[in-house]
């Protein structure tokens, strides 16, 4: 298990993590989720043990391991570029670590060849890196962190380069190797729909804190606070009179016969199943409403009327 304990990084000025407590249990797959800035990839660094700078304590099963080195901490790490040796073929590029590790030749070459077939790659062996579509490089690299059997796997943004579909595939994919191999992973990204997909617990960070923790569905159905809930999408607002509130843009509703409140649509974005239209509704705040496609769908100067699905608007701090 992971433990890490009042975690904290200051670059000058800047506070980078401000004592930050994180457990991982074994097997447990964690997504840290976050805006740029946030803290989230410092935090992954000092538990690689790649910030010197950095104070607090990283334990595994109750062993200090301040003063160990990165490649002695048995952690694999996975970074959004993915870091590929462009002169290296794709089993090259796998067995490098374990050639780093001393390992015998025939175990290296075993342990590479076996990385690949769990990330489909069998028969890539002597591709060149340069030959790979970016879904293919990621697999490798992908195989490259799995072959010295890390016992924590740590993704920093792994997909972030990717196109969306190929980003929505990879992530199921990425969540049943998890789960059948039985690892303990620790998943960074910015993106949404990869953190819930992909995560037994969604850890949320803002200011190098830990501001949220739990469940996929606690974290999405009770934001702690105005920021989480904002960034996670919903509105926060006290537009309607009942303090401060979280509502889902899908929760509230256009009419026609007047509504709540009478607002200005201001924008509107297509979403691929609905349109995600943009209210003004006075001081600079700004609602969002998502309207089915089959419409109708208001044009941006049309004032139109709002309601509040009874239920929906979540008190928030």
């Amino acid at each position: 298990m992971l433990a890490a304990e009042r975690l904290a990084v200051r670059y000058g000025a800047v506070t980078a993590l401000a004592g930050v407590d994180l457990r991982v249990g074994d097997r447990e797959i964690v997504s840290v989720l976050g805006p740029s800035g946030s803290g989230k990839s410092t935090l992954l660094r000092v538990i690689a043990g790649l910030a010197p700078e950095a104070t607090g304590t990283v334990r595994w099963d109750g062993q200090d391991l301040t003063g160990v080195p990165p490649h002695r901490r048995e952690f694999g790490l996975m970074f959004q570029d993915h870091a590929l040796f462009p002169h290296r073929d794709v089993v090259g590029n796998v067995a490098f670590g374990l050639r780093m590790q001393h390992r015998p030749r025939a175990d290296v070459d075993a342990r590479a060849r076996e990385a690949l077939a769990l990330v489909g790659l069998t028969g890539f062996e002597h591709r060149r890196v340069a030959e790979l579509s970016g879904g293919e490089q990621q697999r490798v690299a992908l195989a490259r962190a799995l072959a010295p059997a890390p016992r924590l796997l740590m993704l920093d943004e792994p997909l972030g380069a990717l196109d969306r579909a190929l980003r929505d595939r990879l992530v199921a994919e990425l969540r049943a190797l998890f789960v059948r191999l039985g690892l303990t992973v620790v998943f960074v990204t910015h993106d949404h729909d990869e953190a819930f997909a992909l995560a037994d617990r969604v850890v949320v960070m803002h200011g190098g804190r830990i501001v949220q923790q739990g469940s996929p569905s606690e974290v999405w159905e009770h934001p702690a606070d105005a920021f989480v809930a904002r960034f996670l999408g919903w509105n926060v607002t006290r537009a309607f009179g009942d303090g401060l509130v979280a509502i889902r843009p899908e929760s509230l509703r256009l009419t026609t016969d007047g509504g709540t409140r009478r607002l200005l649509v201001t924008g509107r974005t297509f979403r691929r199943d609905h349109f995600l239209v943009e209210l003004e509704a006075g001081g600079g705040e700004r609602l969002q409403v998502a309207v089915p496609v089959d419409g109708p769908v208001p044009e941006i100067g049309d004032e139109v009327g709002v309601d509040v699905r009874p239920g929906a608007a979540t008190p928030i701090a």
